[in-house]
């Protein structure tokens, strides 16, 4: 799960709309932040984000995948709660803001309910 710097450097360049926005290195990918709320990830030079079922349609029916963090082991590929950004959404900073506040507003969710 490598990730270049120079990959990493563009994805929080184009998240510059939703705030201030800061990656956390950690198991060869990384975390990324916003008012301490992690709400994206990096993982292999591809930028996911954080969804929930009100958004899981929005990444799916642009074709994209779950983020599997663990290869299958029996057919059952680990899922975890992040989906790429479809490349379109990535190129264009004004709809990535848009689809990257959404996945910070689950991240800030789930984050309250876990309290």
């Amino acid at each position: 799960m490598a990730v270049s710097d120079d990959y990493l450097t563009y994805v929080l360049d184009q998240l510059g709309g939703v705030g201030v926005v800061q990656a956390r290195r950690m198991f060869g990918g990384a975390g990324i932040y916003c008012r301490g709320v992690m709400f994206a990830l990096v993982a292999d030079d591809v930028l996911y984000l954080k969804i929930d079922d009100s958004s899981r349609a929005d990444f799916e029916d642009l074709g994209a995948e779950p983020f599997r963090p663990y290869p299958e082991k029996g057919g059952n590929a680990v899922e975890m709660s992040y989906y790429e950004a479809p490349a379109d959404i990535l190129e264009d900073r004004d709809l990535l803001a848009s689809w990257a506040q959404k996945a910070l507003d689950i991240a800030v969710r789930k984050k309250r309910k876990s309290r």
